[in-house]
C-alpha cells in the first residue's frame, strides 16, 4: 500500500496545525462530531477549466482498475467511549478557492468500542462518487462521529492506490489463523 501525504486526511504531515490531530499521520477523535485534521484539495492548481470556477477537479479514477480507495484504520485502541463512525464528505469550490457546502458521499456503520483495536478498518472502500444532483467535489474530508467520550484511540485515514484486503480474525490475525500456527507445504 502506498500513502501519499497529499491524500492523507489525518495528522500534521499535510500541514494541519490543530483540531483532533494526534501524530504526524493520525487523528484522535474524542467526542461528538469532529472533522479530520486535513482537507484534501483535488483541484487542478492551474489548468482548464479553472478550479475557482468550480471545475478542474482531478480524475480520481472512479471505476478504474486498480481504482483509488479510502482507507480509515485504527492505529491505537479506543477506550472510554461507546462507538465510532466515519463519513466521507465532499465540497465544490465556492468560487474563490475555498470549500463550498459539504455533503456526504459515504457513511460507515457505527463500530463498537470493543472492536476499535489496532488494524481494524472503519472504512476500506473504493473512492465513492457523487450522488445524482450533487456537484463534483474539489475538496474532501473525513468526519468522525463519536458516541460517548473516547479517552484514547487514534485513526489514520487516506486515499490509497491499494490496501490490504485480506480477511482478519476478531483478534486482528490475517486470514483468521491463530498466532503460532504453522502450515506445512
Amino acid at each position: 500500500m502506498i500513502i501519499d501525504g497529499f491524500f492523507l486526511f489525518t495528522g500534521t504531515s499535510n500541514g494541519a496545525s490543530g483540531g483532533i490531530t494526534s501524530t504526524a499521520n493520525t487523528d484522535a477523535p474524542t467526542i461528538g462530531t469532529q472533522d479530520s485534521s486535513n482537507i484534501v484539495d483535488i483541484g487542478v492548481k492551474s489548468g482548464v477549466p479553472s478550479s475557482a470556477a468550480g471545475g478542474g477537479a482531478r480524475d480520481l479514477g472512479i471505476g478504474d482498475k486498480p481504482g483509488l480507495k479510502v482507507l480509515i484504520q485504527v492505529t491505537t485502541a479506543f477506550t472510554g467511549g461507546t462507538s465510532l463512525q466515519a463519513q466521507i464528505q465532499g465540497a465544490p469550490d465556492n468560487g474563490v478557492g475555498a470549500p463550498g457546502t459539504w455533503y456526504p458521499f459515504w457513511t460507515s456503520q457505527a463500530i463498537a468500542e470493543a472492536a476499535l483495536q489496532p488494524g481494524a478498518d472503519i472504512g476500506n472502500i473504493f473512492m465513492p462518487q457523487p450522488e445524482p444532483g450533487q456537484p463534483m467535489p474539489r475538496f474532501l474530508k473525513v468526519t468522525f462521529i463519536s458516541v460517548g467520550t473516547h479517552t484514547a484511540g487514534q485513526v489514520e485515514a487516506a486515499i490509497v492506490l491499494d490496501q490490504i484486503s485480506q480477511v482478519q480474525s476478531a483478534t486482528g490475525q490475517l486470514s483468521g489463523y491463530p498466532a503460532g500456527l504453522t502450515v506445512a507445504n
